[in-house]
């Protein structure tokens, strides 16, 4: 399986990992060799803790690799007036008789509780393509779906300063 990405959001991890491999990666294994000089690693917890930071980085620069690696790049063009990618959309919640408003983005750059809702979340399938006016029935489960009607959509472009998901 591939992720769909922009090519922002490879631009933004490929800035990621060199500023880890480049800056952070040689502090980490400087802290490593600093703990070690403290004796007995048994009982060094500075040493833990560094060599956890140290694994925690390589990890991070491998999930970065990997994601690069099997992405697909996308363009954040969408058709005017359907819901799209980086669109703003401004919904009613039938279910919580409440006007909510959401921006569609990549999977990297999620954040619902800042309004960022991944193209690949339930909402953000059920919505995508759909026009102002249209009643939308999103499916989280089998066993649940709610209804939202589209109230407004303003076009977005692919933001750079949305910053990636830290996980």
């Amino acid at each position: 399986m591939y992720d769909e990405l922009t090519q922002v959001d490879i631009a933004k991890m490929q800035e990621e990992i060199d500023y880890r491999v480049r800056v952070l990666r040689p502090e980490l294994i400087e802290e490593v060799k600093t703990a070690r000089a403290f004796g007995d690693l048994s009982e060094n917890f500075e040493y833990k803790a560094a060599k956890r930071d140290k694994n925690r980085n390589d990890s991070r620069i491998r999930y970065l690799e990997r994601m690069i690696k099997t992405a697909k790049v996308i363009s954040g063009s969408s058709v005017a007036g359907e819901i799209g990618l980086f669109d703003h959309v401004e919904l009613y919640l039938e279910e919580d008789d409440e006007i909510q408003k959401i921006q569609i983005v990549t999977t990297l750059r999620q954040d619902a509780l800042k309004g960022l809702i991944s193209k690949e979340s339930p909402i953000g399938k059920a919505l995508m393509g759909h026009t102002v006016g249209d009643r939308v029935c999103v499916e989280v489960s089998p066993e649940y779906h709610y209804y939202v009607e589209i109230r407004g959509v303003e076009k977005g472009t692919d933001d750079a300063t949305l910053p990636i998901s830290p996980f």
